[in-house]
């Protein structure tokens, strides 16, 4: 079975979601070094054949570096990648012919056309130009872009940008792709316009390994999850395992007339319901049991009113994978979303 390691010498810890025969992609104690920093430090886990597989992680915990040993962009300190039984170790672009690759920032070129990119990118394959051609205007079409198939890349705005650069990574009709942070710092109709087609695509046979910093993004998406933080792998396997902990557990969210006075009481609040978590989050008091203890929401609702809290909604909220990674890794959800110089400051980048 596929092992996740949290680190070369404790790997046998956890035990495989995925076993590695006829796996898309195996990889064993893979380590990348940059000088005397590690980014990536003995992490080990199969991808099985046609799964949405989330690499999901803070910026800056090796979650690029990663990718990009996988797609050949960049050489292991030490370590094995297999791709569909071609063993990647020696000859990292043996099996480059069978990934389509989308990286964070696009790579195509502003002063072509969308279609003439395409195109290009068709080519660099080895496709026969009606080949390659026909395919581009199916893909423009696809990702709703013929309307700016002449237009030059350069023009594009960020969504359309996005879209085009994973039509590009697709042109080939690769078996596996590699999607590094595929919404990221678009609006949010084209990251749901792009998840779509994300699915879709697996849906005809594509598997998809994706990385991502939005924990909600994975939860939509993703048959199996492994978090990696600081380089290392904490946690690997399917969602609805990685959510059964949170089976029983409660959450509350009370949303109150005047969220300034909730900062004021909320150390009240968690003294008087010390059996329960208390926080403020995006104006509104979030009440979490802690060992599936219930939660009764009357007598919450009227000690905030005691307190001068007016109470104008109560709503329970299912645990979400947020909850599993805070859980397991340690990190609030607002690390996720820091600047992405982290890891380039440990030596690559993610």
């Amino acid at each position: 079975s596929a092992i996740l390691a949290v680190s070369a010498m404790t790997s046998s810890k956890y035990s495989g979601a995925a076993g590695s025969a006829g796996a898309a992609i195996t990889v064993e104690a893979l380590t990348k070094r940059y000088e005397t920093v590690t980014a990536v430090d003995g992490v080990a886990f199969a991808v099985r054949q046609g799964e949405i597989f989330g690499f999901l992680g803070p910026n800056g915990a090796g979650k690029t570096s990663t990718i990009n040993m996988l797609t050949g962009l960049a050489r292991p300190s030490s370590g094995r990648i297999t791709i569909r039984g071609i063993d990647c170790s020696k000859n990292p672009k043996a099996a480059q012919h069978l990934m389509g690759v989308v990286p964070d920032e696009s790579n195509l070129y502003p002063e072509l056309t969308g279609f003439e990119n395409l195109c290009f990118c068709g080519a660099l394959y080895g496709m026969r130009r009606p080949q390659r051609e026909r395919r581009a205007r199916e893909l423009l079409a696809m990702f709703g872009l013929e309307h700016a198939a002449d237009r030059g890349f350069g023009a594009y705005s960020k969504g359309m940008k996005r879209k085009c650069t994973i039509a590009a990574g697709i042109i080939h009709s690769p078996e596996i792709l590699f999607l590094d942070e595929p919404t990221s710092g678009i609006d949010v109709a084209s990251a749901r316009q792009i998840r779509r087609l994300i699915r879709d695509l697996n849906a005809g046979g594509t598997t998809v390994f994706l990385t991502t910093h939005y924990i909600e993004e994975a939860e939509r998406l993703c048959d199996r999850v492994a978090f990696i933080v600081d380089g290392r792998i904490v946690a690997l396997d399917a969602l609805d395992v990685l959510m059964r902990d949170t089976e029983g557990r409660e959450i509350v969210r009370f949303e109150v007339a005047d969220p300034a006075l909730l900062e004021a009481t909320q150390s009240e609040v968690q003294a008087a319901f010390s059996e329960f978590r208390c926080s403020v989050e995006k104006a509104a008091l979030r009440v979490e049991s802690l060992d599936r203890r219930p939660l009764r929401i009357g007598p919450l609702v009227r000690h905030l009113e005691e307190q001068g809290l007016e109470v104008l909604e109560a709503r329970r909220l299912r645990p979400s994978l947020e909850e599993v990674f805070v859980r397991i890794a340690g990190i609030e959800p607002e690390r996720m979303s820091d600047d992405a110089g982290a890891e380039l400051q440990r030596g690559g980048s993610s």
